[in-house]
């Protein structure tokens, strides 16, 4: 019986105390480390989200953006206008941008009356008109008017954003 009240005066011995302490010390270590940790992400998130709130505007998300539609139309030979007896004329190859589909198969449906448009209003040109570059942008927004008028008696007229030149030579 002796050796069982050795064995459990040994085991009933407290803990040295510099473990204990040390235990102690880590254990205040870790919950430190995790309130500051804790307390910079409130911090950091509670500064985004009241940051629209204080005078910049909330940001609304984006539409999709539209995606252009690119109508190429055949190239055109025409005569033009000219003073000094030669004859000059221009191949003009146009590309048309557009907002949607439904206005190309309009464009589509309609394309003999607005070739035609077209040619009239290229053949009234002067070489020197169309040689500056100047020249040739007032010639993109003079045909994109003209495209834009409608093509039937009290017809909507359609919108085109923009006439690209694909091909421009003057002879």
């Amino acid at each position: 019986m002796a050796t069982t009240t050795a064995n459990q005066q040994v085991a009933a011995q407290p803990r040295s105390p510099g473990l204990i302490k040390r235990t102690l010390v880590i254990v205040l270590i870790a919950l430190l480390a995790a309130a500051l940790a804790g307390g910079g992400t409130w911090f950091y998130m509670s500064r985004h989200e009241t940051a629209p709130a204080q005078g910049m505007q909330a940001q609304k998300p984006m539409p999709a953006p539209i995606v252009p539609v690119f109508f190429a139309l055949e190239p055109m030979t025409v005569n033009l206008q000219s003073d000094d007896g030669e004859a000059h004329y221009l191949r003009i190859g146009l590309t048309l941008k557009l907002n949607d589909q439904q206005t190309q198969e309009h464009l589509t449906a309609h394309m003999p009356e607005i070739r035609s448009r077209v040619l009239l209003a290229l053949s009234n040109k002067h070489p020197e008109d169309l040689a500056p570059l100047d020249g040739k942008r007032a010639l993109a927004k003079e045909l994109a008017s003209l495209i834009e008028q409608p093509t039937e008696p009290n017809g909507m007229p359609i919108h085109v954003d923009d006439v690209l030149f694909t091909e421009f030579v003057v002879q």
